[in-house]
């Protein structure tokens, strides 16, 4: 991913409307960039801050940017989790069927 797709998916992540592998490029990018992760810091503190203001509410931006930003850390490695033990079950699976027609072969 480059500046301009994590620009353009800056909207998706203040949104959390972001898929999983988007969420993976746009987080892997951002540890990488520091430009980009200080125009995701001005775009998010901008549009939830007029939001906010707009419904009255008390808020500490910062803290709740962190907040999406460890939970997006965490929906990561909780799915790059699930994604590995789906790779083992398959492989698992495709060796007991190779097992099974190896012994009807026999």
């Amino acid at each position: 991913m480059n500046c301009k797709e994590f620009e353009k998916k800056i909207p998706d992540f203040v949104n959390q409307t972001m898929d999983f592998p988007a969420l993976k490029e746009f987080s892997r990018h951002m540890e990488h960039c520091e430009n980009c992760k200080e125009e995701l810091v001005i775009q998010f503190l901008v549009t939830e801050g007029i939001q906010r203001l707009e419904e009255g509410d008390a808020f500490d931006l910062q803290k709740e940017l962190e907040e999406r930003l460890e939970a997006a850390k965490h929906r990561i490695k909780l799915h790059s989790g699930v994604m590995r033990v789906g790779i083992v079950l398959e492989i698992m699976v495709a060796l007991a069927l190779l097992g099974i027609v190896i012994w009807l072969v026999l």
